[in-house]
Parts: structure tokens; C-alpha cells; sequence
């Protein structure tokens, strides 16, 4: 092993290493510790709900103002088929969320076929209200207020805040049928000349909860997205805590986990925003039963409120494709399916096809396993021409070496290229061509490295040995071994068996470099797939097998075309009735354009040594 290849296996070492560092879910024996204690705090949480005063729907009619029951710190409840909403009279706002049809991993796992409604975020979690600058020079907050009930009904509440005689404030909540949504609305009465501004705060904070296997992994791509009316989509770094002062208008904000979102979008969009996102140091009360703190602070300009009431709507509810595509506002953007040519062929090629498979009805296993053989049968021409160029490249090894040996020494590098590349193009072969179609390929492969990880429809999706696709899939628990984990993926293993005999197939047909200084590109391919172990042991299960059952698939169609398809002794006869008949027509002088390419180098060459030489 040279200088330069083993320079090369430790900084590819380094660069995965790190980003293991930066996806490698924590311990996963100290989360479930956590767990427990978890589990006790939703129970006090749930006792608390209990205790205060209940409230039913016969309670609150229409009704005047004078004869309406005032209730403090009361917790009162609406719910469709989708969500279960919890709001408080402190503050008027939505106290906790929980969605009907999905449940936390930790209650999956349980597989009791019960399924407990997953909460988003729980009493204590989260807030929304407004700030008013009043013109005594004093803020109003209303999280800091009891509100009255006005009006309750089973899909909408309305409560008020009086402020002496003339000034209320109203905040009105109608639940959708069937659907993730709660429309918002607040009304502001007789502040006309109480106001220091016409600039109020609209405050919106939440601390969402763990709901998936992997808290670190989760937490690692849980962000606030947002989109500016003019510039569009735009995020905060996932990785650190992060705040931002927004640059334009803002049309909506949303509060992303890894397969939940909430969103608030204003039917007049907010002035100017101001984003926070927090983690949680070591030993927090919320380091293990919480993502992130999640906070903005939005500007409702008075002159946007229609009739003194200012609307918006909010969306709580799966991060699944098809969903946020039907609101036509862009909500699809916050799914990291990449940037660019990856997001293109994700969003148009990718998932179309991942659609269709799903709506026959199959498994998701097996849809993943259609959808893999549909992509490497459109490629097959491409792997095709990869493996024709190797053959070509293989039968040309033994003259290369010849040229290498005739040429030992370093200044007669130039002679040596421009004969090995006279070879090449008299023999109709050529090292870039293998590399091209590998380059066609390589934006599929970084795509689906996205998409799988950042679909919901993997989400607690068992097959074979992987109870939850989206996940990783564990056969056996082991001691944690740094970089690695503490436990045994065997879809990541079977991934890398199968990618060291796809490197042991193309190693064979690979020339050693010729070129002084240039790695062995042997070792570099073989070590990869060791890493890999490492890398994705603790990723998507859902991810490893489709590389797994890609790089088998790549390994089939290649015995396929070499043993049926391509006849490497016609290959190598029509290259030598090529090399004859270059052969021929430089005897009669005819030169192609290439050879008189070379030619013109190879003087200016010999002109500058001879240069050189005269000035010694």
C-alpha cells in the first residue's frame, strides 16, 4: 500500500466518521431509562387534565355576555377523527395536540394492536397569544390571562378576554372535520386609541415530543421551516441551536420533527418573524422526553386585520407527501428529499412510481423491492455500456503494462500518455467511458438516500426481521462499541457482503494506476464497504435494504450481460480489426485528426525541453 492510496482510506475514514458522530442515535439503554421516567410525567400530565374543572358541550350556548360562566385554568376538549385538541382558559390557547391514528414508537413496539393517540406536544409544552404594546408604555400579554368561554360547540370554541368596558379580545377556534386543520382567528375590539403601534406580537412557542426509536436521529432533522413571500422556502440548521430575523414577509411557519409538523399560516402573511430553536443541555428535565424548543415571535401589522379580526390557519398532522401536496402552499418542502437534480428526481421519478406500487395494496417491503428492480432495469443500458468499457479496458492491460515498462522513467511521462492514449483511440476503448455512465447513476443513488429516510409511508412498516422500516432493524444487542452501536443491523450487513463482492467483480477488470502519486483505487473500493457497516448501522432499515437488494440486482445483470449478452472475444476481435486498420491508414499517411493532435504536443514538448536545455 502506497503513501498516497493510505492518505486516502484515512480521510475517507475521517469524513465517515464524523458524520457518524453526527447521526449515531444515544444510548439506546439510557433513553429507555428515560423512558420511565417519561411515561410518569404523562401520567401526572394526563392526572391533571383530570382534576381540573371538566367541561362538556352542553355547558356553553350562545349566550350574552353578562350571564357567561367564567372558568380559570380550565382544560376543555374538541376532537374530529384526526385530532384530539386540548385548550386552556389561561391564555385562550391550545394547551395539547394528539393525533388519533398514529402512536409513538414506544407504543408500537408494545404490539397490543391498540393504538394510544400519539401526543405532539402535551399541557406544559407549548403557548400562543398575543403582546400588545399599549400606549401607557405596558405590554398585554394574554398567556398571562383568564379568558371566558363565549361560545362552545362540538368543532368550535371562542374565548374573550374583557379590558375594561369597550376593549376584548377574541380568539375563535373551529375545528375541520376529517382533516388536520384548525382554523384561528382573533379579534381585536376598541383598541383603536390604546395601542403604542400598529405592530402586535404574535407569539407562538412548543416543545415537541420524542415519538420515534431513535431520539438523537430524530432530533437530528428537527428544525423550523418557513417560506418568505418573495424568496420562498428557507429552514434553521438542523444540527445547533439557531435564531433568525426573517428578511421578508413570512406566508407560513412550520415546526418540523422527523414524521410530524405543525404549521400557522396567516391568510395575510406576517410582516417580519423572528425564529429560536433551543436544545436541551445535559440533564435538562426534557433531554430525554423532548426534540428541541421551538419559538417565533411574528409581527401582525393592524392595517392586514379584516373587520378588527386577524385569520389564520393551523395544521397538525404526518409529515406524508400526498397530504401537504394537497394544500397547494408548498408544505411538501419542509421533507428533505434534497436539493436540486436529487429533490427532481425524488419528487418526479422516484416517488410517482413509489405511489403507484403502494396503492396495489402490497407491503411496503415488497414495494421497496418492485420499486428497486424498476430503477436498475431503466439503468441496465448504462451498466451495460459500464461493462463493455471495462472489457475493453481488460483486454488492453497487458499492452498498457507494456507501455508502462518501455517508459520506466519520469521524463518520458509525456511519451507514455500520448502512446497509451494513441492505444485507447486506435483500439476504440477509453477509460472516461466506464466513469460516465457510473457519474448518470450517482445522482439516483445520493436521491433515494434522501427519500427513504424522509418517508412517511415507512413509518412503523414491518417486514421480515425489521419491525419498523424507518428505523433501524436489530437482530442482536450487543456491548456499545464506539462509531458502531449496540446492536447488529442485518440489512447492513447483507448491504456491505453484497457491496464487497460488486467491488471484488469490478476490482478484477480495474487497472492499477499507472500514474506516479495516484492512489490504488483496489484498496479505496474495498475498504468502503467496511465502512459502511459503521455508517449505517444505526440508519433507516428501510434504506440498507434497497441498497442491499440494488447492489444484488447490479451483481445479477452483470453475470447476466457477461455470460449472455456480451461476448468479450468479439470485443476483442473487432478492436484488433480496429488497430489493423489504424495501423494501415497511418502507413499510407493518413492521420486522424486526433493523431495529429498528439503529434503537435509531442513537438511543443520536444521545442520546450530543447528551450530548456540551452539555457543550462
Amino acid at each position: 500500500m502506497d503513501k498516497n492510496t493510505l492518505i486516502g482510506l484515512i480521510l475517507i475514514g475521517l469524513i465517515l466518521s464524523v458524520f457518524t458522530i453526527y447521526n449515531k442515535p444515544s444510548d439506546q439503554n439510557k433513553i429507555e431509562e428515560k423512558d420511565k421516567e417519561s411515561s410518569v410525567i404523562e401520567m401526572k400530565d394526563t392526572n391533571d387534565n383530570v382534576s381540573v374543572e371538566s367541561i362538556t358541550n352542553d355547558t356553553f350556548k350562545k349566550d350574552t355576555i353578562n350571564n357567561r360562566p367564567k372558568v380559570k385554568d380550565s382544560i376543555i376538549t374538541m376532537e374530529n377523527n384526526k385530532l384530539i385538541i386540548d385548550f386552556n382558559t389561561m391564555g385562550g390557547q391550545i394547551s395539547s395536540v394528539r393525533l388519533k391514528e398514529f402512536e409513538t414508537y414506544k407504543n408500537y413496539a408494545k404490539n397490543d394492536k391498540n393504538i394510544e393517540p400519539l401526543i405532539f406536544f402535551n399541557k406544559g409544552d407549548a403557548s400562543n397569544g398575543l403582546i400588545l404594546p399599549m400606549i401607557d408604555g405596558s405590554n398585554l400579554n394574554t398567556v398571562d390571562e383568564i379568558f371566558n368561554v363565549k361560545y362552545f360547540d362540538n368543532s368550535t370554541i371562542v374565548f374573550e378576554l374583557r379590558k375594561g368596558e369597550k376593549q376584548s379580545i377574541e380568539f375563535s377556534y373551529e375545528l375541520k372535520p376529517n382533516k388536520y386543520n384548525l382554523d384561528y382567528s382573533i379579534t381585536l375590539n376598541g383598541f383603536e386609541d390604546k395601542l403604542k403601534s400598529n405592530d402586535i406580537l404574535f407569539n407562538w412557542s412548543a416543545s415537541l415530543r420524542k415519538t420515534e426509536r431513535s431520539l438523537s436521529e430524530q432530533r437530528r432533522v428537527s428544525t423550523i421551516c418557513f417560506k418568505y413571500k418573495e424568496e420562498g422556502f428557507d429552514w434553521l440548521n438542523e444540527m445547533s441551536d439557531g435564531d433568525l430575523d426573517s428578511e421578508d414577509k413570512v406566508d407560513w411557519i412550520s415546526f418540523k420533527q422527523s414524521y410530524f409538523s405543525s404549521f400557522i399560516n396567516p391568510k395575510n402573511e406576517f410582516d417580519k418573524a423572528k425564529f429560536i430553536i433551543n436544545t436541551y443541555k445535559e440533564n435538562h428535565p426534557k433531554e430525554w422526553t423532548h426534540l428541541k424548543d421551538f419559538s417565533t415571535t411574528a409581527t401582525i401589522n393592524l392595517s392586514n386585520l379584516d373587520n378588527n379580526t386577524y385569520s389564520m390557519d393551523w395544521f397538525f398532522g404526518p409529515n406524508d407527501y400526498e397530504l401537504l401536496t394537497s394544500y397547494n402552499d408548498g408544505y411538501d418542502d419542509v421533507l428533505n428529499y434534497g436539493w436540486g437534480i436529487f429533490r427532481w428526481i425524488n419528487i418526479y421519478a422516484v416517488q410517482p412510481i413509489f405511489n403507484v406500487l403502494k396503492s396495489t395494496g402490497m407491503g411496503i417491503g415488497i414495494a421497496i423491492l418492485i420499486l428497486t428492480l424498476i430503477i436498475k432495469f431503466m439503468l441496465m443500458p448504462i451498466q451495460w455500456k459500464m461493462y463493455t468499457s471495462s472489457a475493453k479496458m481488460k483486454i488492453l492491460k497487458p499492452e498498457i503494462q507494456a507501455i508502462n515498462e518501455k517508459y520506466p522513467d519520469k521524463s518520458d511521462a509525456m511519451k507514455k500518455q500520448m502512446e497509451t492514449m494513441s492505444l485507447y483511440r486506435e483500439s476504440g476503448a477509453s477509460p472516461l467511458s466506464g466513469c460516465i455512465p457510473m457519474l448518470i447513476q450517482m445522482p439516483i443513488l445520493l436521491a433515494v438516500f434522501r427519500f427513504f429516510p424522509s418517508t412517511f409511508d415507512l413509518r412503523q412498516k414491518s417486514f421480515l426481521w425489521a419491525e419498523d422500516l424507518s428505523s433501524y432493524d436489530s437482530i442482536a444487542t450487543i456491548p456499545n462499541i464506539p462509531f458502531y452501536g449496540d446492536h447488529i443491523s442485518l440489512f447492513t450487513l447483507l448491504m456491505a457482503i453484497t457491496t464487497l463482492i460488486y467491488s471484488h467483480f469490478n476490482s478484477s477488470q480495474m487497472q492499477q494506476p499507472s500514474q506516479p502519486g495516484m492512489p490504488n483505487m483496489k484498496i479505496i473500493m474495498y475498504f468502503f464497504p467496511i465502512m459502511m457497516i459503521f455508517f449505517f448501522n444505526n440508519y433507516s432499515s428501510g434504506l440498507s435494504y434497497y441498497y442491499f437488494i440494488s447492489t444484488l440486482t447490479s451483481i445479477l445483470i452483470m453475470i447476466l450481460i457477461k455470460k449472455f449478452f456480451v461476448d468479450e472475444d468479439k470485443i476483442k476481435l473487432k478492436m484488433a480489426n480496429r488497430k489493423a486498420n489504424a495501423s494501415i491508414n497511418n502507413k499510407k499517411g493518413m492521420k486522424s485528426k486526433f493523431q495529429e493532435r498528439l503529434e503537435k504536443m509531442q513537438k511543443a514538448q520536444q521545442e520546450a525541453m530543447m528551450k530548456r536545455n540551452r539555457k543550462k
